[in-house]
């Protein structure tokens, strides 16, 4: 089996950090350090569950199925047919990808353009200029290791050392925890972590890991998963101590910036603190840098995709003109409308997503039958649209009442024990069963040996 040189598995596990880490991985955790206060350390623990832990073994978990379509497969062909290209375009053009666009320029550039100057005109010029660097950035997938591994993400990562050394000069004002951080930091540590959806987006960039893998010339299976397990660590590694050093600028101005509106306020004006005019250039970049990171690995991962869905009938150059058009469209034009529409539905199937990874990466040790997939994926779909319609106005009596009693209701995790119930119970039956089956089995085979 060929190995990966040392050079070229850091270069892999820098990339898939880098393709992790967009807009929203910037602003939650600082966000988080100044609302938990001294509480800090244990909500990031807590983010980190499912912000670092849920999207590395989302990697894994599609590494090991040999990509999203098998894994979707075990619930069954026609859940695969619907549920992977939904996956790839609610976080590509449908929602993340136009939103890479527009964050980036509404937090970090907005604010400085000249009152002057028409708002709409500099968006445009933005998100031009971004998209167009992504296109290039991928229209050669066999640069993109090297591209995004050895430079953008290597670069991105040496901003925010900056910016967290600086900031290690500001004489800290440290407060006590505020909002739901004071009621249970665990729990909304969780909730924040849950809310960057990066579990999502891990099912997509497992195919891009697969595909630079292949690249090095690693193609069995095991080559692939065992290389995919140790790089996803190394990324969530890199991954949480960019989020501590994130959360430490919230957590030093906590009581400086008591009730920040967001967490580019806290980066913004911390940082003035240290870097002063330089403050706007360095977090234009380390914004800009995040979400092309994040935008090439999605575009990617998305355009690879479809290519071979729609078999070859349009080339991945092609897939990659469309999705960059229609993104740089949506970020200018119709961003509000579409989040609209696919924020909603990206809520709906989250759960299954997370469902789907943990039973991805632990079914070689559980051996979980079809029966465990059809059933707890079925409770991990019908309950967050029973609460999405509820939301939306139409409200089902008994069954809504019902789950807004479940454990964890309150956090948005209601679908939460019913699924794992429904796991568990499916799991010992089918357990049972194949145990009952091996024991006639043998019964049998005595009885037969027995009358000969």
């Amino acid at each position: 089996m060929k190995k990966l040189s040392r050079s070229e598995f850091i270069t892999l596990s820098i990339m898939l950090f880098g393709l992790f880490f967009g807009a929203g991985n910037l602003i939650f955790p600082p966000l988080l350090g100044n609302q938990a206060g001294d509480k800090t350390l244990i909500s990031l623990l807590a983010f980190s569950i499912t912000a670092v832990i849920f999207p590395v073994m989302g990697v894994i978990a599609v590494s090991k199925a040999d990509g999203l379509q098998n894994l979707a497969s075990r619930v069954s062909p026609l859940f695969s047919l619907v549920f992977t290209p939904l996956i790839y375009l609610a976080v590509g053009p449908g929602i993340t990808l136009p939103r890479a666009g527009s964050v980036p320029f509404e937090m970090a550039v907005a604010p400085y353009i000249p009152s002057d100057f028409p708002i709409l005109m500099a968006r445009i010029i933005y998100t031009f200029t971004f998209f167009l660097i992504a296109y290039m950035l991928c229209i050669k997938p066999n640069q993109l290791l090297k591209r995004t591994g050895k430079y953008l993400t290597p670069l991105l990562i040496g901003l925010i050392i900056l910016l967290f050394v600086g900031v290690l000069f500001v004489e800290p004002d440290i407060g006590g925890p505020i909002l739901d951080y004071k009621k249970s930091p665990i729990a909304k540590g969780i909730v924040e972590g849950y809310n960057t959806m990066d579990a999502i987006a891990a099912l997509n960039f497992g195919l891009v890991i697969n595909l630079s893998l292949k690249k090095f010339n690693i193609k069995d299976d095991k080559g692939i998963t065992n290389y995919t397990i140790k790089s996803g660590i190394v990324a969530g590694s890199i991954l949480f101590t960019i989020y501590y050093m994130l959360s430490y600028v919230g957590k030093i101005s906590s009581n400086i910036f008591p009730n920040a509106e967001n967490g580019a306020v806290i980066l913004t004006q911390t940082a003035r603190f240290v870097f002063g005019p330089f403050t706007e250039l360095l977090l234009a970049a380390i914004f800009t840098l995040a979400c092309l990171t994040t935008c090439v690995g999605l575009i990617t991962s998305g355009c690879e995709y479809f290519e071979g869905y729609f078999k070859h009938k349009i080339s991945y150059k092609n897939w990659v003109r469309i999705w960059t058009l229609f993104s740089f469209l949506i970020a200018n034009f119709g961003l509000n409308k579409l989040l609209s529409i696919s924020v909603p539905i990206l809520n709906m199937i989250y759960p299954v997503v997370m469902l789907l990874i943990f039973m991805g990466v632990s079914h070689n040790r559980m051996n979980y039958t079809h029966m465990s997939y059809v059933v707890s994926a079925s409770f991990a779909i019908i309950i967050p649209i029973v609460e999405n319609l509820a939301k939306a106005g139409l409200n089902l009596n008994l069954l809504t009442s019902i789950l807004e009693k479940m454990p964890f209701a309150q956090y948005g995790f209601s679908w939460l024990v019913p699924t794992a119930l429904a796991l568990s119970i499916t799991s010992l039956i089918s357990n049972l069963i194949k145990d009952n089956s091996n024991i006639n089995i043998k019964v049998n085979k005595l009885v037969k040996n027995f009358k000969s």
